[in-house]
């Protein structure tokens, strides 16, 4: 990998890169999970385009989307930072209308200040790094939050590596997510690999779900989204040109114009 740039590199705080490591929601039951996951991507939230792209990328289902960490989430075409923020919201909504408490306990500054919490409880020494190199930056002593708090910038400036860096980035998400599953990337698997029961009938339900939604959409958006929409809408243009090349009737025959008549008489 090539080193970044001081000019490109972002300058905010490490605790920022940490959590974009992270899961985007962290302590859901495993019930909780499967409840998400048992809506699909839910219904009217994303056009069919942008679920192929997700399950291209190994993404099935909201529970998924829960698990994956942010840094996974904007790696997927289409999906920015403004996306990601959407998605965030919507498993909020789904998460409050089944927990009580989930609006207070995992909104994304609630989310953070927790975890800050933990750094803070956290020396410097439980990090699984060398405690020369960490002297050597002036990173010895005190916790995980004020390394945290550093910025990479910061760190560059003082005589880091961006290699060191990304370690001590990587070593911060480990300590803190430990205990925590991130939803791996999974690959789209071939065509042939078989399919197990529970997921094959997840997948029938999704299946059923998406054309439940593309049912209730607009007839222009199904049309543009949806394979059968635009079947639909080709076989309609055939018809219509199939009306346009009709045989048309035979034309009469214009009316003769009638000629004088010119006398001839004996001179």
């Amino acid at each position: 990998m090539l080193p970044r740039s001081r000019r490109t590199v972002r300058s905010d705080c490490l605790f920022a890169e940490v959590c974009a490591r992270l899961p985007l929601f962290e302590g859901l039951a495993e019930d909780t999970i499967a409840d998400l996951s048992a809506s699909g991507f839910g219904r009217g939230f994303l056009t069919a385009s942008l679920r192929a792209r997700l399950r291209k990328a190994g993404v099935q289902d909201l529970g998924h989307l829960a698990r994956s960490s942010p840094d996974a989430i904007t790696g997927i075409r289409k999906f920015g930072p403004v996306r990601l923020e959407r998605v965030r919201s919507v498993i909020l909504d789904a998460l409050a209308r089944r927990l009580p408490d989930a609006r207070a306990r995992h909104a994304a500054d609630a989310t953070r200040a927790r975890r800050l919490g933990r750094l803070r409880d956290m020396p410097v020494g439980c990090l699984p790094l060398d405690p020369g190199a960490l002297a050597a930056l002036g990173l010895e002593g005190g916790t995980c939050a004020g390394i945290a708090d550093r910025s990479r910038l910061d760190l560059l400036g003082g005589g880091a590596t961006p290699g060191e860096v990304d370690r001590i980035v990587a070593a911060l998400a480990h300590v803190l997510g430990a205990g925590e599953t991130v939803a791996p990337r999974a690959t789209e698997a071939g065509p042939d690999a078989p399919e197990p029961d529970a997921a094959a009938r997840r997948a029938a339900l999704r299946a059923e779900q998406d054309r439940d939604w593309e049912a209730a959409a607009p007839a222009g958006a199904r049309g543009r989204d949806h394979p059968d929409g635009a079947q639909t809408s080709a076989s309609a243009r055939v018809r219509v040109a199939g009306r346009a090349r009709a045989p048309a009737a035979p034309e009469a025959d214009p009316p003769r114009r009638k000629g004088r008549r010119i006398r001839v008489t004996a001179g």
